[in-house]
């Protein structure tokens, strides 16, 4: 089965969305080869910041260019994004509504090297208890192109999180539209239902052909 990572689908819708919409800017903390926005910083130089190590800066510059008309994409380690900014995520973007968008990679424990300081399991509480904050965990790289398009259309601020490693490419099925709020019914079935994001969909999916040899008919 082929793999890829999400955040290399962040990079390249980035890169595409660039060219067909002049009013995005984004904005990285010093790591824009690790969320690969350094593919739209080579092309759009002109519309990339690189706020170093500072990610309470990070978040409320792209409010700054919100309110200016622009639509900011932020991005950093979801530990970062989500826990050192979250107050300024909280005060400066979410109440006031502004249309920032907030992409987190390297998120879970799946960036076992890096050490306990950069592993994020709690970044999906933190951006759900803010009101009106969209919370977005696309499952493979097909349906993060679709997420980052998505987003950029939808008005207010979003969370969108992504891993670090490359995950398995999902048979979705035909004509698959993502729509946010809105799950994607992969299997059917009547005696359990699996329930997941991200890349436990693929998990979900593995599980769920476990079952079934057991007789057990579950829906993911």
């Amino acid at each position: 089965m082929e793999k890829k990572a999400t955040r290399d689908a962040y990079g390249d819708t980035l890169l595409a969305l660039g060219a067909e919409r002049p009013e995005i800017v984004v904005l990285d903390a010093d790591l824009s080869g690790s969320t690969k926005t350094n593919k739209f910083a080579k092309q759009f130089p002109e519309r990339f910041f690189n706020v170093g190590v500072a990610e309470q800066n990070l978040v409320g510059m792209s409010a700054g260019f919100a309110q200016a008309g622009q639509l900011p994409f932020a991005s950093s380690f979801a530990m970062f994004l989500s826990g050192r900014a979250w107050e300024i995520v909280r005060n400066t973007v979410a109440y006031p509504g502004l249309n920032v968008k907030l992409v987190a990679t390297h998120a879970g424990i799946t960036v076992g090297e890096d050490g306990a300081s950069h592993q994020m399991l709690e970044d999906i509480a933190l951006m759900r208890v803010i009101p009106d904050m969209t919370v977005i965990v696309p499952s493979d790289y097909p349906e993060t192109e679709q997420v980052i398009r998505a987003v950029a259309d939808l008005k207010g601020p979003c969370y969108v999180r992504l891993g670090r490693s490359s995950v398995p490419v999902l048979a979705h099925k035909k004509n698959y539209q993502f729509k946010p709020g809105k799950a994607e019914v992969r299997r059917e079935g009547g005696d359990v239902t699996i329930i997941a994001c991200g890349i436990m969909v693929a998990a979900a999916d593995e599980a769920a052909e476990t079952l079934a040899r057991q007789g057990i008919d579950a829906a993911v």
